[in-house]
């Protein structure tokens, strides 16, 4: 009986410690969970909002096509709150000696309980950025970013305006205007051709602004400071101070290196740009470099977003983009890729296969056209889109702090 009594102690024993060890081993899993957990969660919800805002965008271009009214509605606040449960436990064994042997139990439990606020984008001030034409520093930006010129021009500027000789005259990105759109298009294609030979520059252009100063005016003490922001010349035959300074003028498209450019010849620029709008961007093609051989000057027009949005919904009715063949003093395209339309849909009565996504407007499914030949193109040009859409929603009104909290 003795030794029936220390086996059977033996066996709890062992029990034990194996209990104890597997409930360590599942506490410590928990805590490995908790990071596993969070990335599947931080990257569900990015994709959840990415595609909420994707739909939304091609959802306002079919409204802007039946002519209905335009909204967007964002997520402002996230909190998502995990808990981890673990459990363990012993249980006796089924069969064999009753009481000596027993086997572990462990159990675990995960719950989420995500909390999501939506919020209607509206008000003043988002209308007044939707309403009002891009500035040229974004247009920039997005060129900087190896965007192709070409689908920068057609889809945010709305005309360009011929300032030579020889083609004066404002021509509209408008497929309904024939003369218009063609001229549009191959001066864009003509850009494009530039950059496609990496000969394209788009900076802005540096005025130098003089000013004369009587001597007797400037203090001794006060050199120092005006070293620092101006080029400082004492002219002795009038008894006067140059000062000169080098100011950032408006942002300038050529096919050379505008430091190149005479003071006289900057200077001329200039006097032109007081007439360009902060929505304007400029060009200068110019003869004997890369693309010269159609020289060229003027100025694009540049849409709003809510124009872009119109304007990408016409191509879903009678003003479809059509082919446009490159002018014959434009260099060869990269590609030679020059599509019709801006972005391409497809239109179908059933939901599309292998589209990246689709809404449903009236028993119809729209989704961008990412098959054929210019699939490429248009998965671009709707990523341009959702960075123009960035660049002007204005901040969300947050609801407390946004947060992912794992509870154990």
């Amino acid at each position: 009986m003795q030794m029936k009594c220390k086996y059977i102690c033996s066996s709890w024993r062992g029990v034990l410690l194996r209990v104890l060890t597997y409930g360590c081993i599942l506490i410590a899993l928990t805590g490995c969970l908790s990071p596993i957990a969070l990335n599947r969660a931080v990257i569900a919800y990015d994709e959840a909002v990415t595609d909420a805002i994707s739909q939304q965008l091609l959802v306002n271009i079919v409204r802007a096509h039946y002519r209905q009214p335009i909204h967007f509605t964002g997520v402002s606040n996230i909190t998502a709150t995990f808990t981890f449960a673990a459990n363990a436990g012993a249980t006796p064994a089924l069969g064999g000696l009753a009481g000596a042997t027993l086997m572990p139990i462990f159990g675990g439990s995960l719950a989420e309980s995500p909390t999501i606020s939506i919020v209607p984008i509206e008000g003043e001030e988002f209308t007044k950025r939707l309403l009002t034409p891009f500035p040229q520093s974004k247009l920039t930006l997005l060129l900087r970013q190896h965007y192709d010129v070409d689908m920068l021009l057609r889809m945010m500027a709305q005309e360009v305006r011929m300032e030579d000789s020889v083609q004066r005259g404002v021509y509209r990105n408008s497929p309904s205007e024939r003369m218009g759109y063609e001229m549009f298009r191959r001066v864009a294609l003509h850009l494009s051709a530039i950059q496609d030979h990496n000969q394209l520059y788009a900076e802005p252009l540096l005025l130098t602004h003089t000013w004369i100063m009587p001597a007797a005016t400037i203090a001794p003490d006060s050199f120092q400071s005006l070293q620092k922001e101006f080029i400082v010349h004492y002219n002795a035959a009038d008894d006067t101070f140059s000062l000169r300074k080098q100011i950032p003028g408006p942002i300038l498209i050529t096919n050379y290196d505008p430091d190149l450019l005479s003071e006289e010849e900057r200077e001329k620029l200039n006097e032109r740009a007081r007439e360009w709008d902060v929505s304007d961007i400029a060009f200068d093609i110019r003869a004997g470099y890369p693309g010269g051989e159609w020289p060229m000057s003027g100025f694009f027009r540049l849409r709003s977003f809510h124009s872009i949005l119109g304007f990408l919904s016409k191509s879903l009715g009678s003003e479809v983009g059509y082919h446009v063949e490159k002018d014959s003093r434009t260099l060869p395209i990269l590609g030679d890729e020059n599509p019709n339309i801006t972005m391409g849909f497809s239109v179908s009565s059933t939901p599309p296969s292998g589209a990246d996504f689709s809404i449903r407007w009236d028993s119809r499914y729209y989704a961008v056209n990412t098959s054929g030949p210019h699939a490429r193109w248009n998965r671009d040009a709707f990523q341009l889109l959702f960075l123009l859409f960035q660049m002007t929603v204005t901040d969300l009104p947050r609801i407390g702090v946004p947060s992912i909290t794992i509870a154990k």
